[in-house]
Formats: structure tokens, C-alpha cells, sequence
């Protein structure tokens, strides 16, 4: 038994009665997304004591020995949450993303949920950018619709991994923030992270929508002079 209590005789099992009709294929599928999701978890939980450590006074070096890397590579893996400077609607925004994945029962998060997660917090400056422009909040989700892969068989529980390019565009909303001196990540510099993922599905439904990376720019940055900067856009 490992140090949780579980077995792999266990996960089978769980996995088996679940999924009683599915063929071997299917298993294997189900299998393969269950993986991703326990690694997921326990990235999460050492992330969460690696946190606690720093908090503590430890060092990188000494938290590379704890995890059996070394400084540098326990530094990258494990520096500040991504979301740490994210507005409580943008936060909210990912959250919608996520259920949107989890409606369509797709086993990944992916630019085009965070466009549905956008247009779901309908409080943020995204949100108005997005229908001043689009003429509908319908006309929008109709083409993100469109544009998503086929529903899954399955619903996922607990955590939903991002796609690639879904990190990037995060990455990229917080370097539009620092560009337009926010101290904080919203739902603007969320949505112009989509359109700077050139690659991503959300940017080529921006673009056929009539966004362009310079244009949305510009909207953006009108719609913040309109907003003071603290949290909760």
C-alpha cells in the first residue's frame, strides 16, 4: 500500500465499476486521463507545502534537497501561482472556463473555454469589450461553439488540466497587464492574452469575429481609463 492508503488494485477496481460496459480501448482512455489528473493533484500538493516552506524561511536549496532536485529546478517549477495577481471576476473567469470544459466533458482547458469563461462574468471589462464589439453576447458564444471539439463520454471530476497554449495565454495577460501598468491581472489582460496566443482556437474565433491584437489593444486600454486600478475587473 503506498503512504495514501491506495493501491493500485484499488484505482482498477474503482475504474472497473465505473465503467462497467467500456470496451479495453475505452479503459485505456479513461485510464490514461485519471493519470493526469492524479499527477495534477500531487503537483498541487507539493506545490501548496513548497509555499508553506518559503513562508517558513526556507531556502530554494533547501527545498531542492527536501524534493530531491536541485535550486534552480525546485526555483522554476515552483515559483509564484500564476493566478496570484488575478482579479477576484477574472479568478471567477477560469472557473467558469473550467466548468465549461467539464460540461462539454473535455479532459483539457483550452483557450476557448477561457473565451466562454469571459463571457461568463458578464461584471468584467472582457465582457463589454467583447459585446460592444460582437454586437451579442449569443453572436460570441455561437462562434466558440463552433469552433469546440467534439463532446467527450465522460464527464471529469476534481481538476481539469490546461492545454499549452492555455498557459501561454495566461502568461501572456500578465504581461499585458505590465505593459498597461496594472498592479493587477483582469479580465482585459486575460482577454488580450487570447488574441497574443496567435495559435490558439480563441484567437482565430477572435479574429473572425473582427478582433485584431492591435484593435483590442486600444479597447482594452480605453475601457481601464475608465476603471480605477484595484481589484475587481
Amino acid at each position: 500500500m503506498s503512504p495514501l492508503n491506495v493501491s493500485l488494485a484499488d484505482l482498477i477496481a474503482r475504474l472497473d465499476e465505473e465503467l462497467p460496459d467500456a470496451d479495453h480501448l475505452a479503459r485505456v482512455s479513461e485510464a490514461q486521463v485519471r493519470n493526469r489528473t492524479l499527477s495534477d493533484l500531487g503537483d498541487q500538493l507539493v506545490d501548496h507545502y513548497v509555499s508553506k516552506a518559503k513562508a517558513a524561511g526556507a531556502s530554494w536549496s533547501e527545498i531542492g534537497d527536501a524534493i530531491g532536485v536541485t535550486r534552480q529546478a525546485a526555483q522554476q517549477r515552483h515559483t509564484s501561482n500564476p493566478f496570484e495577481r488575478f482579479t477576484k471576476l477574472n479568478r471567477h473567469s477560469i472557473v467558469v472556463a473550467q466548468e465549461a470544459a467539464r460540461t462539454y466533458k473535455h479532459d483539457t482547458i483550452g483557450t476557448e473555454h477561457i473565451l466562454l469563461g469571459l463571457l461568463g462574468e458578464a461584471q468584467g471589462g472582457a465582457y463589454k469589450v467583447l459585446v460592444t464589439k460582437a454586437g451579442s453576447e449569443q453572436h460570441i458564444r455561437d462562434a466558440v461553439e463552433a469552433a469546440l471539439p467534439p463532446a467527450g463520454q465522460k464527464s471529469l471530476r476534481g481538476h481539469i488540466p490546461f492545454r499549452a497554449e492555455t498557459t501561454e495565454a495566461i502568461g501572456q495577460a500578465s504581461r499585458a497587464s505590465a505593459e498597461l501598468g496594472s498592479a493587477w491581472v483582469g479580465t482585459e489582460h486575460a482577454l488580450l492574452g487570447l488574441i497574443r496566443t496567435e495559435e490558439s482556437p480563441a484567437a482565430r474565433i477572435l479574429r473572425d469575429l473582427g478582433f485584431t491584437s492591435d484593435g483590442l489593444y486600444e479597447a482594452v486600454k480605453a475601457e481601464l481609463a475608465e476603471q480605477s486600478d484595484s481589484p475587481g475587473a
